[in-house]
C-alpha cells in the first residue's frame, strides 16, 4: 500500500473510497449486479413517479441504473473495434461494472486499476462470482504509474477518474501504455474555459467529491502533447441533465444534485465524451 499512495492527498483519496458505502452506487448495482461509478445519460422515463407508492423508490433505481448503463455503454461504443485477443485497461475502475461490460460485449481482457483496496477486492469478488477471472482482473496501482508493460493496450478508458489527478501525467502514462492506433475514451465533467475560472458550482462539487475538475481546454492540450488525437468530442451536458433531475427526487439523493444542475444551467460546467487515438 505505501509504494501506491505515495502522496497525502492520494491517501484522502483511498480513505475516502474505501470507507464509501454510498447508497446511490450500491442499490443501483443491486438491479442486476453491475456497479458502476458515474453518471447516466438519456431521456427519463418519468412514468416511473407513479404507480403504487410502496415501490415508487424501486422504479426510480432501475430507472436510474439504465441511465447509468447507457452512459456506460456510450463510452464503450466508442472503444472501437475490440475482440478476444484484445487488451483494455480501465483506469479508475471503481467497483468494476464498466470492466465486466466491456468484457461482456467484445470478450477481451481487461485490466482495472485503483488506489481503493476495498474497492479491488470487491471487483475481483465479482469476477470470481460471474467466472471471468481469467479475464477481468482487478489491481491496486496508481493510474499514472502502472507497471504494466508499454504498448500493452489496444484501448484505455477514464470514466469520470481523470479529475483526481494530473492530466499530464495521465495521459504520459496513457500513451506509453497504449499500442500505436489504440484508443483512448474518457468522460468527465470539465469547467468551461468560456465562463472564466471554475464557478462557486464547480467549486463545490470539488470540494464534495474531494477533487480538482479540470478546464475544458487542459484536456485538449495535454492530449496534444501526449500523442493522442482527438477523433470523437460529445457534449453530454443535456443528456444528463435528465438524470440529476430524477436523482433529485430520489430517496438515494446525496444532496449534491442541485449544485451540479446549478452547475450545468449555468455554463460553467461541461460533461464531455472524449475519444482520441495514439499515434
Amino acid at each position: 500500500m505505501a509504494s501506491v499512495l505515495q502522496t497525502p492527498y492520494q491517501r484522502s483519496i483511498a480513505d475516502y473510497w474505501n470507507a464509501e458505502r454510498n447508497p446511490v452506487n450500491l442499490r443501483l448495482g443491486d438491479v442486476d449486479g453491475i456497479y458502476h461509478h458515474h453518471y447516466g445519460i438519456g431521456d427519463v422515463d418519468w412514468s416511473v413517479l407513479n404507480g403504487p407508492e410502496e415501490t415508487r423508490e424501486e422504479r426510480i433505481i432501475a430507472e436510474l441504473h439504465r441511465l447509468e448503463c447507457a452512459q456506460a455503454d456510450f463510452l464503450i461504443d466508442h472503444l472501437g473495434a475490440l475482440g478476444p485477443g484484445d487488451r483494455c485497461l480501465d483506469a479508475g475502475s471503481g467497483r468494476g461494472g464498466g470492466s465486466f461490460a466491456v468484457n461482456m460485449r467484445s470478450g477481451c481482457q481487461v485490466d482495472g486499476v485503483s488506489i481503493s483496496q476495498a474497492q479491488i477486492t470487491f471487483a475481483n469478488d465479482q469476477a470470481a462470482q460471474r467466472g471471468v477471472t481469467d479475464k477481468v482482473r482487478f489491481h491496486l496501482l496508481d493510474m499514472l504509474e502502472t507497471g504494466f508493460e508499454t504498448g500493452a493496450f489496444q484501448a484505455i478508458w477514464n470514466n469520470e477518474s481523470t479529475m483526481y489527478v494530473e492530466l499530464a501525467l495521465l495521459f504520459a502514462e496513457c500513451a506509453r501504455l497504449l499500442r500505436r492506433g489504440g484508443r483512448y475514451v474518457c468522460i468527465t465533467g470539465c469547467y468551461n474555459d468560456t465562463y472564466g475560472l471554475p464557478s462557486k458550482a464547480v467549486s463545490e462539487i470539488n470540494a464534495h467529491y474531494i477533487c480538482d475538475i479540470h478546464s475544458r481546454s487542459t484536456y485538449f492540450r495535454e492530449l496534444a502533447a501526449h500523442r493522442l488525437v482527438p477523433v470523437s468530442v460529445v457534449d453530454l451536458t443535456r443528456a444528463t441533465i435528465p438524470y440529476w433531475e430524477l436523482r433529485a427526487r430520489s430517496a438515494l439523493a446525496t444532496g449534491i444534485e442541485q449544485v451540479f444542475l446549478d452547475a450545468y444551467s449555468s455554463g460553467s460546467f461541461q460533461y464531455l465524451l472524449i475519444a482520441a487515438d495514439r499515434i
